[in-house]
């Protein structure tokens, strides 16, 4: 099995497009102002974005996207006008992470875990 799409509510596809266009994804299908879907620099999957009238209520989905030079990419989303609730930092469970919210509220995670990814020292064979 492998991971085809993950797709995400908005109240404005328009406003998160734009977003997640910053964040360096590659628009690949314009359905606006109800669907939108992205690739990623990285890998096969693909990301999309449809029109809601309301958001889902509670903790709602927390989005990872790796990247190799977190750091980096943290400094040019600043430069770019993107804002995060946490710069990147080392976590305990051996990755580095920044948080920041989309438009919409939506979580993402912008994280760096390298080998820790799919083989932490704690992994269950």
């Amino acid at each position: 099995m492998n991971l085809n799409q993950i797709t995400i509510p908005s109240l404005n596809v328009e406003v998160a497009t734009e977003f997640y266009k910053k964040l360096g994804l590659r628009l690949i299908v314009d359905a606006s102002p109800r669907y939108v879907r992205f690739e990623l620099p990285d890998g096969e999957a693909t990301f999309s974005i449809h029109l809601v009238e309301e958001l889902p209520k509670g903790d709602g989905t927390t989005i990872y996207f790796e990247d190799d030079n977190l750091d980096e990419l943290v400094k040019q989303l600043q430069q770019k006008g993107i804002e995060f609730m946490q710069l990147p930092k080392d976590q305990t469970w051996l990755w580095r992470e920044a948080h920041l919210l989309d438009p919409d509220g939506n979580k993402l995670i912008l994280f760096k875990a390298g080998e820790y990814r799919k083989n932490p020292p704690w992994r269950i064979n």
